[in-house]
């Protein structure tokens, strides 16, 4: 009975992985996006990933994947995205707390390196240091974990508390 208990509480502590169909066993250059931070669990999650020139990072057009998903009700949410070969890359991801495809006020955003942003920054449309935003992808897996940040008064920041 306490071997069922202790797995029962290992499997509601275990990150939900959510793949894309091209992130199956045995891809070469899987990258472990772990999102952290939710303000709430609706609406709909989107991960880019982004390789080649740096000045084309967070440019919508040079996205080399694009996936999203729903909000899944708990947890920690991982979703796999996979890099086309080993190299430089980064991601960012946007948490659509309404869902309708449209960059809002209550929508919250991260990137890989968690770098800070400021209202400013976002106003500007300007993008976070390159290197501070940059990850490596060799053979097996790369995790990345982005802390999603929302707007909150004059600022943008890590809810306090946030699933």
């Amino acid at each position: 009975m306490l071997l069922l208990t202790l797995a029962a509480l290992q499997m509601a502590s275990a990150p939900l992985r959510l793949d894309t169909a091209q992130c199956r066993p045995g891809t070469a250059h899987p990258v472990i996006v772990r999102i952290t931070g939710f303000a709430n669990r609706a609406g709909r999650i989107r991960v880019r990933l982004f390789g080649g020139p740096p000045s084309s990072y967070f440019d919508k057009r040079k996205a080399l994947v694009r996936t999203e998903f729903a909000v899944p009700r708990s947890g920690v949410v991982e979703i796999c995205v996979p890099a086309p070969r080993a190299g430089t890359y980064a991601v960012d991801v946007r948490h659509d707390v309404n869902g309708d495809g449209q960059t809002d006020r209550q929508d919250g955003g991260g990137a890989s390196g968690n770098p800070r942003v400021s209202l400013l920054d976002v106003l500007l449309s300007r993008k976070p240091d390159t290197r501070r935003v940059q990850f490596s992808v060799g053979d097996g897996n790369t995790i990345v974990p982005v802390t999603l940040m929302y707007l909150q008064g004059g600022s943008v920041r890590p809810i306090n508390g946030a699933n």
